[in-house]
């Protein structure tokens, strides 16, 4: 029976197994989706494995491995290239190709927003981590102005010369942030404003993520790419300011989309905001 798995180290918490389960029970597909643990040292053999098992459809790739995995592909898609990240692999055709699903599940939801025209955008991304890159990636080629916050400005200043070179994009440290500020910002109707946290912090078992609401902007869009709460204190409190909140679950959801048409040849069920595989997700 045809398989796709998601790899990583650790793994037994990840929510794809359900993700892609829903949706091949929803289509009665025949086929399977699991959570297999690799480890550094062993990525290299599951990979050799795998080409040889006619049943395997694919995997996800997790931390520790989105950059590990690209050396033992054949090839690359141009946009996991261009991330230097890959969470997906596919055997196309004797070879196996790595793609980054990340860059269209994170602006899956923004879609309505940035299918407007704007005056002005711009984008307030926290963290320089591995997940900060299809962000920033995705952010810069839908427009964006970045500001980048990180506990190292440089690192943030590093990321945006490599993924977003030649815009007029800003660097700070993430403490920045945490206090007050008495900044008068463009209120005029069209601007668009995000704020993405792209860090662990907020995340079950993590320190709490420190922001000052005083730094988003008049009708700002909060998005926090963590899903384990999947409504973080961080959202819960730009709710309560009146501000719009996206979860961590519209991404994860968005990228699984991609890759599940390309491990099974399926478009997966969408529908009702997916208020049903959300139920299960959070049961």
């Amino acid at each position: 029976m045809p398989y796709a798995e998601v790899i990583g180290d650790p793994v037994a918490l990840s929510k794809s197994p359900a993700i892609h389960g829903y949706w091949l029970e929803r289509l009665a597909m025949a086929g399977s989706y699991r959570a297999t643990r690799v480890s550094g040292a062993g990525l290299a053999e599951y990979i050799a494995a795998r080409r040889a098992d006619p049943a395997w459809r694919g995997c996800n790739v997790t931390m520790p491995h989105k950059a590990a995995v690209i050396g033992l592909l054949d090839r690359l898609d141009p946009l996991a290239a261009r991330v230097g990240a890959v969470n997906t692999v596919v055997p196309e055709v004797g070879e196996l190709v790595g793609y980054n699903t990340d860059v269209p599940g994170f602006l899956e939801p923004l879609r309505p927003l940035l299918d407007r025209r704007h005056v002005f955008r711009m984008a307030r991304v926290l963290g320089t981590g591995g997940a900060a890159r299809a962000v920033i990636a995705a952010l810069a080629g839908a427009g964006m102005v970045l500001v980048v916050a990180g506990r190292d400005p440089g690192k943030a200043r590093a990321l945006l010369d490599e993924l977003a070179p030649g815009g007029d994009h800003h660097a700070i440290a993430l403490a920045h942030f945490a206090t007050p500020t008495d900044f008068v910002f463009d209120d005029r109707a069209g601007c668009l404003d995000l704020i993405v946290n792209t860090t662990a912090l907020g995340m079950t078992g993590h320190p709490p993520l420190l922001f000052d609401l005083s730094h988003a902007p008049p009708g700002a869009v909060f998005y926090d790419i963590v899903t384990s709460p999947r409504d973080t204190p961080w959202l819960q409190a730009a709710r309560g300011a009146g501000f719009a909140t996206i979860d961590g679950l519209a991404m994860l959801i968005g990228q699984a989309d991609h890759a599940f048409r390309r491990f099974f040849g399926a478009a997966p069920p969408r529908d009702a905001g997916d208020a049903a595989l959300r139920a299960r997700l959070l049961a």
